[in-house]
């Protein structure tokens, strides 16, 4: 196997379980700071309750994501050497303050939260649920910030010796690209919680136990999910599309399995690219859509594939269908959310079990979606690692062997499991012993 394809597959797999937990810190995090203002009121006397419960699943998480995300620092020095070399300057000023600022936010107020109720006032404690809170989103914008660097670099210098170097921090946390992904990307994680959240509800309700907190997680989970559900697609969801549009043009094209140039172009529902041939294999087109949705103009020009040398085509296929699984996941999100907060409204959902048995089946699927989207931004930025700037093939370590990156990626893939088991074996116990007081 060839080394790039190894260190990518490794590299592909590590990120991919760690970015489950992330998702799930940013996303439950504000339902305990809301449970903790709650518990604060005299007469929500179950709030104290429901967000000690949420604070043990968070904790689970937190500590998982820590775990899962140690082997990743170490392959940047171990694989990924070159590219540690030539953009270190810039890619570690970002992560450097996720791990001085955010994480230390997250951990120290962490700890008050789950063993200072007894020792601080409730002011204090509730503080500590907000910086907890603000700790995990502030981790994700910091890494966002560097991921957004690579996908759009401002901000830098060429040194002499050919190392790219930093010119302005605040050029780079501050990059309009930035914001966008990382509002998309944040969006993404709390419908993720609305669902958890939403879902863990609905299976008290069908178990006919715990049912006053059921209906507490259901009712507060399907609304944040509905709102941000909607919030993922409009603004965060166009304007990250739009900052493709104009700066990855290449994997605009791929995202919609695009290979011709075309005014008013059609938005591709369905299809199955077929790359060596150039071509969609019956596709099914909503006509004009893909050029108004790039440009806000139906007869715009949007350029396809063909307009591009072959390679500087990212795979066209993965993109693609990763594409159209977010995207789809995402509406099928925005449906059975309006359609809970629907019945909701007319007072029936808690007793609508087909409707519950949907929110619980669904908690899985947000997840395959913020994967799916992570997928499309990185796999559709190939060849490059920096875009524009450093091809993925000059970045790695000269040194290793595919050999050795695939031995490691098996020990990884065995001790992944392990942890993956221990943390469903952990959140279950948990979900069966329930929010009690």
């Amino acid at each position: 196997m060839d080394v790039v394809v190894a260190d990518r597959l490794q590299f592909a797999f590590t990120i991919m379980f760690h970015y489950l937990f992330p998702i799930g810190t940013m996303g439950i995090a504000p339902f305990i700071a809301w449970y903790t203002y709650r518990a604060m009121r005299a007469t929500d006397t179950h709030a104290g309750a429901a967000a000690r419960f949420w604070t043990k699943i968070f904790t689970i998480n937190f500590a998982a994501g820590v775990v899962t995300g140690i082997p990743m620092e170490f392959q940047f020095g171990t694989n990924w050497a070159l590219f540690s070399a030539k953009t270190g300057s810039v890619v570690g000023q970002p992560l450097a303050m996720e791990g001085v600022y955010a994480f230390f936010l997250e951990s120290v107020f962490l700890g008050i939260l789950l063993y200072g109720k007894r020792v601080v006032s409730p002011r204090i404690y509730l503080l500590s649920a907000v910086m907890v809170w603000l700790g995990s989103w502030l981790s994700g914008f910091f890494i966002v910030a560097a991921d957004a660097w690579m996908q759009h670099p401002v901000g830098y210098t060429i040194g002499a010796s050919g190392r790219i170097e930093l010119a302005s921090l605040a050029a780079v946390l501050l990059s309009p690209f930035a914001w966008w992904q990382y509002l998309h990307v944040l969006t993404g994680a709390i419908v993720a919680g609305g669902f958890v959240v939403a879902g863990i509800g609905a299976y008290y309700l069908l178990a006919r136990r715990d049912e006053s907190f059921g209906r507490r997680f259901v009712f507060s989970g399907v609304i944040v999910g509905l709102i941000f559900s909607g919030l993922a697609i409009f603004p965060t969801g166009d304007r990250n599309s739009a900052d493709v549009t104009h700066y990855q043009p290449i994997k605009l094209a791929a995202m919609e399995g695009l290979f011709a140039t075309t005014a008013g172009a059609p938005l591709a529902i369905i299809g199955m690219p077929d790359a060596p041939h150039k071509t969609l294999i019956d596709p099914i087109f909503v006509p004009s859509v893909l050029s108004f949705l790039a440009y806000g103009n139906f007869r715009a020009n949007v350029k396809g594939l063909r307009a591009y040398a072959t390679e500087l085509w990212p795979p066209i296929e993965l993109t693609y269908y990763a594409y159209h699984v977010m995207v789809g996941l995402g509406t099928i999100f925005l449906g059975l959310g309006a359609l809970a907060v629907l019945l909701l409204w007319r007072k029936q959902l808690f007793r609508t079990r087909w409707l519950l048995w949907l929110l619980l089946l669904a908690m899985p699927f947000p997840y395959v979606a913020n994967e799916a989207g992570w997928v499309v931004t990185e796999v559709g930025r190939q060849p490059w690692i920096v875009y524009g700037l450093l091809k993925t093939s000059a970045a790695v370590s000269s040194n290793v062997a595919a050999g050795e990156t695939i031995f490691t990626l098996i020990g990884f893939v065995g001790m992944y499991f392990a942890l993956g088991l221990l943390f469903m074996l952990l959140t279950l116990r948990e979900i069966g012993v329930g929010p009690h007081e």
